[in-house]
């Protein structure tokens, strides 16, 4: 019987080296561990896979010209290599400046019939990146002809956004917090509720705090930093929105995935999310994959609605706020079907004193 017990020992009784590292890395630890490679190295993919080589793909661009020469110049730019002009013809510049505003063109050619040098009018706001490939893929293409460009910008950044980044970080500090907060309260009360009740107090709590973190976001960037202009109790509600839906949907991650629910939440809002979302380069300087997707993560959808609070006076805002509409129901759902279908056991549910059968009571020491 001793010699069974202490088969696994060495001389003077110490554990030998593989049966320490089996208690050390048991099964579970060791899959964790390889998870955590495939998510380091997906983070690498993602990132330089949608950044690493911006180029434009049918951005859009509205053409104002007589007619003979329009029909023909819209032809000769979307016959340009690799698609990267998506041109139409537009009645006049004001109305070029308007689509502009709407959202609907990003750029627009405005053709002097009168001379060789034409307008390329671009919206910063939209992103500086792709206002700068337009210019280069226009000046060519006017060079060609003979011809010169001079640009102007219709929607200027504002003097604290200069590179128009401030949409995009302020969208991601939000996705930050809504996953971590969640990741918190999993960790700390158990990753599933207890029941339908407890449930519906963390979601509490996590609405709490996506209040506190909309505002406290959207007043560093705009009165303290002066970074985003446009309405402060608009972003409040956009922050509002993105940490909730995030926080929600990492909610029921882990109740039904336990600890994997937190990989699975970074893999959508860190891994897809953020390099998708439209911030560095606009959707149209992305590679298809992340082009697709990023209108549909939070982060995206935060992003775009920044951006059209505070450059296009809120133009263009029904489909992300739809987006993340159904991200907070879906979470939202999923954690209530979760805490009825599979409740849990964390620490903070645990049964009080009061609620305890007595055999859960422990004496009093007295």
């Amino acid at each position: 019987m001793a010699s069974g017990v202490t088969g696994s020992r060495g001389p003077g009784g110490r554990r030998g080296f593989l049966a320490e590292l089996k208690d050390a890395v048991n099964g579970r630890t060791a899959m964790l561990v390889i998870a955590v490679l495939a998510l380091q190295l997906g983070f690498i993919v993602s990132y330089i896979g949608a950044l690493h080589h911006p180029y434009p793909h049918k951005a859009s661009i509205g053409v104002v010209a007589p007619q003979p020469v329009s029909a023909k110049l819209v032809g000769q730019l979307n016959a340009l290599p690799k698609q990267v002009l998506d041109a139409k013809p537009v009645a006049d510049e004001a109305t070029a400046v308007s689509q502009m505003k709407d959202q609907k063109l990003y750029t627009a050619l405005v053709v002097n019939p009168a001379g060789t040098q034409d307008t390329l009018l671009v919206a910063n706001a939209s992103g500086p990146a792709l206002a700068t490939a337009v210019t280069q893929v226009i000046t060519a293409a006017e060079a060609q002809q003979g011809r010169t460009v001079v640009v102007k910008d219709v929607v200027p950044l504002a003097a604290g956004d200069a590179e128009g980044l401030s949409s995009f970080y302020l969208a991601v500090g939000w996705c930050v917090g809504g996953y971590l907060v969640a990741s918190l309260l999993g960790i700390s009360a158990g990753t599933r509720p207890a029941n339908a009740q407890r449930a519906v107090i963390r979601l509490g709590a996590l609405l709490l705090y996506s209040l506190a973190a909309g505002l406290g976001g959207a007043v560093i960037a705009g009165p303290i930093l002066n970074a985003l202009p446009g309405s402060i109790m608009a972003l409040w509600g956009v922050g509002t929105m993105v940490v909730f839906g995030v926080g929600a949907v990492t909610m029921a991650l882990e109740c039904f995935f336990d600890v994997i629910g937190i990989g699975i939440a970074v893999l959508l809002f860190v891994i897809l999310g953020n390099p998708s979302a439209g911030g560095v380069f606009p959707p149209p300087l992305m590679p298809p994959f992340w082009r697709a997707i990023g209108p549909w993560l939070p982060n995206g959808a935060g992003t775009d609605l920044n951006r059209s609070i505070a450059y296009f006076h809120g133009t263009d805002v029904l489909r992300p706020l739809l987006v993340l509409s159904v991200w907070i129901v879906v979470g939202v759902a999923l954690t209530m079907v979760a805490s009825v279908v599979r409740p849990g056991t964390g620490r903070a549910d645990l049964p009080t004193t009061e609620e305890a059968s007595p055999a859960q009571r422990v004496p009093d020491p007295a």
